[in-house]
C-alpha cells in the first residue's frame, strides 16, 4: 500500500492520503531500524507525509502504546472523524 501511494503521488495533480488504523500505526514510529534488505518503512511514511497526508486514529495509537512523541513529526493526530471525512472527500478510496 505504502509503495503504491508513494507512485501515485509523484503523478501531477494526484492528491494522497494514507489513514493508518490497527496495527499500521506502528509504522509511523520514528526511530525504526530496519535489517539490511528489508524496506525502511519510516522513510516511507514521512515521503508520503511530505508529499501528501498521513494520519494515524488515536484510539488505536492508544492502545498499542504510541505516544504522540513516538509519532513521526509530520505525521497527523486523526480521529474516525477525519478518517470518515477523508472518505466523503476522495474521489477514489483504496483499503489494504
Amino acid at each position: 500500500a505504502l509503495r503504491l501511494a508513494l507512485n501515485l503521488i509523484k503523478r501531477p495533480r494526484v492528491n494522497v492520503r494514507v489513514f493508518m488504523t490497527a496495527d499500521c500505526v506502528l509504522y509511523t514510529r520514528k526511530g525504526q531500524k530496519t535489517p539490511k534488505g528489508f524496506y525502511n518503512i519510516e522513510r516511507m511514511v514521512k515521503a508520503l507525509a511530505q508529499r501528501g497526508e498521513v494520519a494515524t486514529r488515536g484510539s488505536c495509537c492508544a492502545a498499542r502504546g504510541l505516544e504522540p512523541e513516538d509519532k513521526i513529526q509530520s505525521v497527523l493526530a486523526g480521529s474516525l472523524d477525519l478518517h470518515g471525512d477523508w472518505v466523503l472527500e476522495a474521489a477514489q478510496v483504496i483499503v489494504y
